[in-house]
């Protein structure tokens, strides 16, 4: 029996994905591991394997984009032959408005001949409103596949312009959101869009805990950032505060007794959030040494599928700053926010001291976690950090 290869999803928010490269020719020989294909999304590069051995047999072109779980191939029993393509439904009939502000793509030329082109390249044009007899084709045999349709739509965007709000200068430059930082924008408004966000803010003393962190920076060998002492410190609050440590999957609150900590990290075209697994067994050089592996593997596009899902809990630093408002990272119920560590006066006994403050965001989504949860998990991170002998054991 024919088993699908299908396009894969790499992270929760991938919605699609390129077939950049076959690595099997049609008709090879394919053991289970094998590697069949380089895929790409926005975030990142994956080795797709086969699942069984098998007979290989593509289905989905070079540089074709594919939503995740569609079948992109399959793998043969000997002497089998590939299931026939389902036709899709007829799509309903759309409002004459819409009919009207997109026309539907053409599939002949002036000839009447067909366009060859692919059943994606197809789809996508009809979604886009692009008339496939303008596009140069650089698929196998002549064909438009997908990421022909695309880039075409981009040019005739970018040729076309947007309309220029009224009062506003002429601008120096206009570039579409794309790639990564497209991604990044649905996610934030979809983050926003359904869920119930809402941030708390708190100083704390990290004086003492710098200082710890720097004497077991120099005992381990191991460069330790604060960063990853509040992973810790977080971890073990967790355990204390448990609703925190929980995602909202249709209606239904799961919570975890582990924590899975995804660790923001910026990259020149965006964010991308690593998972660091199991914190809660690690001592702070352990998670120091994972945090800088997940963060150099992520900046050389090294990250594996499994590297950023699974999160049940986020921080997030921004070192430049006092302070700011973080988002949600879906499913997960609540993300941690780090200002800058910096000097101040603040007021210990009735005196006015210099101490080294930070300040803590903490976003929660408020369908889980009220006010009264949120201030119990910060109360007993302000205790870890501000009394932090227990974070280096």
């Amino acid at each position: 029996m024919a088993v699908q290869i299908v396009m894969p999803r790499l992270g929760d928010f991938m919605t699609e994905g390129v077939v950049a490269r076959w690595l099997k020719a049609k008709g090879d020989q394919v053991a289970q591991g094998d590697t069949l294909a380089e895929i790409e999304s926005e975030k990142l590069n994956y080795e797709l394997e086969a699942s069984s051995a098998g007979v290989f047999h593509p289905v989905a072109d070079e540089g074709a984009t594919v939503e995740v779980d569609c079948v992109i191939g399959y793998l043969l029993a000997e002497g089998e032959s590939p299931p026939e393509p389902v036709a899709p439904a007829a799509p309903a009939a759309a409002p004459v408005a819409a009919q009207r502000r997109r026309p539907a793509a053409r599939v002949a030329r002036g000839s009447g001949d067909v366009v060859p082109s692919t059943p994606g390249a197809r789809r996508l044009a009809a979604r886009l409103g692009v008339d496939l007899s303008q596009v140069a084709a650089t698929g196998p045999r002549g064909r438009v596949v997908d990421a022909d349709v695309r880039a075409y739509h981009e040019r005739q965007q970018r040729a076309q312009g947007p309309a220029i709000p009224p009062g506003l200068p002429e601008p120096s430059r206009v570039e579409p959101l794309s790639g990564m930082r497209r991604s990044i924008a649905q996610n934030m408004r979809n983050s926003l869009s359904n869920t119930a966000q809402l941030s708390y803010f708190l100083d704390v003393d990290v004086t003492e805990a710098q200082r710890l962190r720097r004497e077991a920076a120099r005992e381990s060998g191991v460069t330790i950032t604060m960063a990853s002492a509040l992973i810790k410190a977080c971890a073990l609050a967790l355990a204390r505060v448990p609703a925190l440590n929980s995602v909202l999957v249709d209606g239904n609150v799961m919570y975890f007794d582990e924590v899975n900590m995804g660790v923001a990290v910026a990259l020149d075209d965006g964010l991308i959030v690593p998972v660091l697994r199991g914190v809660q067994d690690l001592s702070v050089a352990e998670i120091a040494a994972g945090v800088r592996d997940l963060s150099e593997r992520a900046r050389s596009g090294r990250l594996g599928a499994a590297d950023i899902s699974g999160g049940t809990f986020t921080i997030s630093v921004l070192g430049v700053v006092d302070g700011f408002t973080p988002i949600l990272n879906p499913p997960q119920n609540a993300l941690l926010g780090v200002g800058r560590s910096a000097q101040k006066p603040v007021v210990r006994g009735g005196e006015v001291v210099v101490r080294e403050m930070m300040t803590l965001s903490l976003t929660g989504d408020h369908q889980v976690i009220d006010g009264a949860i949120a201030a119990a998990f910060f109360r007993r991170l302000q205790q870890l950090v501000e009394r932090p002998v227990g974070l280096f054991r």
